[in-house]
């Protein structure tokens, strides 16, 4: 599949993704891609949050790509039994482990436990081995239990502006290969 055959979807995590975060330059970069926006991002809720993903992917009107990072992740899976219309596929980068006791800001632990079940749909899973937000062996073990692909960044941090992953061009690549191998739409 190739992006302009595609609804993309930035679904940004706490805080949201400044300007020079790979999320907000993707969506500058992608014609067919959109942030979902949510209406507080410092304090997220997690039916409001879903109620957001949920309806971005219901008002779609090509094959839906979900891009999501961090909180936006824990948000994505946890809308899935509110989408009424099929995703092709999710890309997800640095799921954060939201069952951890330790995480803070402790409101990101509303957003667990996590659904264990395997997604409807084909995703993959891109995680440091150093992230603050979760081990290694978390992220791993829920790509797992999704059926995810899970690609092993290194130790780079959050994946994000802070840790230097402004343009990011690594993980583009890994989007474009994750596209291509997603069937195009047939009709």
């Amino acid at each position: 599949m190739r992006a302009a055959e595609a609804d993309i979807l930035i679904i940004p995590g706490y805080k949201g993704s400044p300007e020079d975060h790979w999320q907000s330059r993707w969506e500058r970069k992608l014609s067919t891609a959109r942030r979902v926006s949510q209406s507080e991002w410092t304090k997220p809720v997690l039916e409001d949050w879903t109620r957001s993903v949920a309806d971005a992917v219901n008002a779609a009107t090509r094959p839906v790509i979900l891009v999501a990072h961090s909180l936006g992740v824990a948000a994505a899976v946890q809308a899935v039994p509110k989408f009424d219309k099929p995703v092709a596929g999710a890309f997800f980068v640095s799921p954060p482990d939201v069952a951890d006791e330790t995480i803070r800001p402790k409101h990101l632990r509303t957003f667990g436990p996590y659904p264990r079940d395997p997604l409807p749909f084909p995703s993959l899973v891109v995680a440091s081995r150093n992230d603050l937000f979760s081990s290694f062996e978390a992220a791993e073990d829920i790509a797992g239990a999704w059926g995810s692909l899970f690609v092993d960044a290194g130790e780079i941090g959050h994946i994000n502006a802070e840790s230097g992953h402004g343009p990011w061009p690594e993980g583009l690549l890994t989007f474009g290969r994750f596209m291509s191998r997603l069937p195009r739409p047939t009709s």
